[in-house]
């Protein structure tokens, strides 16, 4: 299988599809396999290794909502709660379709939230809450580098004031609510959001590598992000949805959208974590049921046409807790069982997890919105599904 999987990487990188791509799958928490071809720095010539650190921009995802359901397992949390129960700053929302703005018909709940149907955009310009999103980060990016920059709580704030684009569970929408959900663990938790995932996740599971910042003596791991020019590849050094390029400060905005830096060994441990049903090393990280009910879709039959319609290869899978979740594998253009989970990144990371068969597949690769890298990983998840299920 390596020497499969090896060739496909080589094809992909010397085509100029990306700078360099890792790999690593495990069986039944135990490793199958791990392989890594070209460069994390190209200019340099530093090869990508496996201790390589990548931004994991909406990989970050799977993370928050594992925070959220621990704690709705401790009674921390109710699900079905509205939001402005713990943030107050949403106890009044307003929806507006097409400039025409009215009060909105009951408040967000939680699972809204978690399920991307609360209405909440990241920024575009096809909508008027788009657009107001879009104000929202560009104020963060002003502030980035200053001796004031936004905070979670003050991005939660700012959010509060932008329109939804629908009534909330009317339909789904990738957006910022992911953001929102972390900003809500720090009010019930009472602690900063990191300090929160670091306690409760990142320390117990020895993921040491795992942060929303890059410290100096780490740095130098620290993948470069790629886009596609007319030499070929360059370096993007760019900020994004209020997240510094190089990670190296520790961020007043933790954001459980997109903020995390990790490696593939790292979040293995977080994805055989969920697997072995919260369970990991002899010590239990999260309640069986709450790890049975995090990896649920909850989707209705309304919303699941407006997932595919974002991302045309998620057809046959639902969402829900912040991941896709296979439930037609007749339907889906990338090999899957039913049951499988997981979520990926904007610069190309993929997180999967087969409960069926016990595989855990995680792919690191730095390349501006994704690329061509969403094709890369269809060939290296099948190849690997071939062979071990």
């Amino acid at each position: 299988m390596y020497e499969k999987i090896y060739e496909i990487m080589k094809k992909s990188i010397e085509s100029g599809s990306t700078s360099g791509v890792n790999l690593l799958v495990l069986k039944d928490g135990k490793e199958v396999l791990y392989c890594d071809y070209g460069y994390r720095d190209i200019e340099n010539k530093k090869p990508m290794s496996r201790d390589t650190i990548f931004r994991l921009y909406s990989q970050t995802k799977p993370v928050t909502a594992a925070a959220a359901i621990l704690l709705a397992s401790e009674g921390a949390i109710d699900l079905a709660a509205d939001i402005a129960d713990y943030l107050p700053e949403f106890s009044e929302q307003y929806v507006n379709r097409d400039g025409r703005k009215a009060p909105a018909a009951r408040h967000i709940t939680v699972r809204d939230l978690l399920n991307m149907t609360s209405g909440l955009a990241y920024p575009d310009e096809t909508t008027f809450g788009g657009r107001q999103a879009g104000t929202v980060f560009w104020q963060m990016g002003n502030r980035l580098y200053t001796d004031d920059p936004v905070t979670t709580e003050e991005f939660s704030m700012m959010m509060s004031k932008v329109d939804l684009c629908f009534e909330p569970g009317e339909k789904f929408m990738y957006g910022t609510s992911a953001d929102i959900l972390g900003a809500l663990i720090e009010r019930v938790s009472g602690m900063k959001f990191g300090e929160f995932l670091k306690k409760r996740f990142f320390g117990p599971l020895e993921m040491s590598d795992t942060d929303f910042y890059v410290p100096s003596e780490k740095a130098d791991r620290l993948a470069k992000v790629y886009d596609y020019s007319e030499n070929g590849l360059s370096e993007l050094k760019t900020d994004h949805l209020g997240l510094r390029y190089l990670r190296d400060v520790p961020p007043a905005f933790e954001s459980g959208g997109a903020g995390l830096c990790s490696t593939l060994d790292d979040y293995a441990k977080f994805g055989t974590m969920l697997l072995n049903h919260g369970e990991w090393n002899g010590k239990q990280i999260m309640p069986v049921q709450a790890v049975r009910y995090l990896i649920q879709g909850g989707l209705t039959e309304q919303q699941k046409p407006q997932l595919k319609a974002g991302w045309d290869w998620l057809t046959g899978y639902t969402y829900g807790n912040l991941m896709r979740v296979c439930d037609d594998e007749s339907q889906t253009a990338i090999f899957s069982l039913k049951g499988e989970y997981g979520w990926d990144g904007w610069l190309g990371t993929f997180f999967s997890n087969e409960p069926s068969c016990g595989i855990t597949f995680l792919m690191g690769v730095q390349q501006a919105g994704i690329g061509q890298t969403g094709t890369l990983v269809r060939k290296l998840k099948n190849a690997v599904m071939s062979e071990l299920c």
